[in-house]
């Protein structure tokens, strides 16, 4: 059985609108034996070498858990990938366990994270993992995906969005290894720098709470700001999923609502291979709401057809919603342009939940469940429980 898999049963409403289903996870626990829902986030892949320690004192152990030997409080040592395995000071096994005592921390890389560090040879080189509790996996992302500071309705329902992504990615992990790493690539996760009380505060209060459809925890993805309206998840990627439907968003006011780029032609030539230098650029495809899903591009060697997503990774965008303008010399509007304007809307792929949008909702008195509710269309609100 895959350690996540789990039975769902309805057992109260809240309200009129929020259905809680209590969800029982069977764990297959890792030694030594954890009380709680441990996540495996991957700090760094592929390393010549990871730089390791822990606060208090701490075990070394390998794979089948015998005990290689001890590191002092606040000792550091360079691990390093050598003829296949992991060696570090005078051990060397093919795993590495790195077990604080107490409620010790683990140094990785350059920053103190919460948890158990594991180091396995991976790609020519190390990967070190963090096997840490989700709750006090959160208490970082929140920090990193939002700002403690901001209203505690919002962080909340950032605490459950980002609960249940995890927890989904959980279950459908690609890799034996991690369920997710540190990155926007999943989400960022900071270790200890991101943790405040208004994270803590967040996070507790929601303990445990998920977004669920048929039963299922959800791929609750989020972005920064949409420009107005977020997308339908086919739009953005492959498969339609009935909870990540097009919503107004109430993101008016972000600082990245809408922003504008300048590139010379050089510039913009430079960024875009196969063409010469860049004449006009079109679209052949939007979405309804203004996100560039195909542009043509044409130069004077050539045209091409990119993708919104290449266009904003090439020219460093902060979204695919936007429009290119030729600038010409002394106001002309024919020839040669001399440069191109991008003015463009939001910040991220606008799928999901606006976490400007849940700022400035949670600041006009709505809460997290009407939050989340909006966002995810269809969503129920759950709560797991452990054994």
């Amino acid at each position: 059985m895959h350690p996540g898999v789990f039975f769902a049963s309805l057992i109260s409403t809240l309200g009129k609108r929020y259905f809680w289903i209590s969800l029982l996870f069977w764990l297959v626990m890792v030694a030594p034996a954890q009380a709680s829902l441990i996540l495996r986030v991957a700090i760094q892949e592929g390393a010549a070498q990871v730089r390791v320690g822990s606060s208090t004192k701490a075990a070394i152990r390998d794979a089948s858990g015998r005990n290689l030997g001890e590191l002092p409080a606040n000792g550091a040592q360079v691990a390093q990938f050598r003829s296949g395995r992991v060696a570090m000071g005078r051990w060397a096994a093919n795993q590495i366990w790195i077990e604080p005592a107490g409620n010790g921390y683990v140094w990785i890389g350059d920053r103190w994270y919460r948890g158990r560090t594991l180091l396995v040879p991976q790609q020519g080189g190390l990967t070190a993992i963090n096997y840490v509790d989700i709750e006090q996996y959160l208490y970082s992302v929140l920090g990193a995906e939002m700002s403690g500071n901001w209203p505690q309705e919002a962080l909340k329902a950032q605490a459950v969005a980002a609960r249940s992504y995890a927890l989904h990615k959980r279950l459908k992990s690609e890799t034996d290894l991690y369920d997710v790493d540190d990155t926007q690539s999943s989400q960022v996760y900071k270790g200890l720098q991101t943790e405040s009380s208004g994270t803590y505060a967040a996070v507790d209060a929601t303990a445990g709470q998920v977004l669920t459809y048929n039963g299922q925890i959800i791929l609750a993805v989020f972005h920064s700001a949409s420009g107005g309206h977020t997308e339908n998840v086919e739009d953005v990627w492959v498969e339609p999923l009935p909870y990540l439907r097009a919503v107004p968003d109430f993101d008016r006011g972000a600082p990245v609502y809408e922003w504008k780029e300048n590139f010379s032609r050089a510039q913009m030539s430079s960024k875009i291979s196969g063409v010469g230098n860049v004449i006009s650029m079109k679209p052949e495809r939007t979405t309804r709401h203004g996100s560039v899903i195909r542009m043509k591009v044409v130069g004077d060697g050539g045209s091409r057809v990119m993708s919104g997503a290449d266009l904003r990774r090439v020219l460093g965008l902060r979204s695919t919603r936007f429009t290119v303008t030729p600038q010409f010399a002394g106001g002309a509007r024919s020839g040669s342009p001399t440069g191109f304007q991008v003015n463009g809307k939001g910040f991220g792929h606008a799928v999901g939940m606006s976490q400007w949008g849940a700022y400035n909702l949670a600041r006009q008195g709505y809460g997290y469940q009407q939050i989340l509710l909006h966002y995810y269309r269809g969503a129920s609100l759950a709560r797991i429980s452990v054994q």
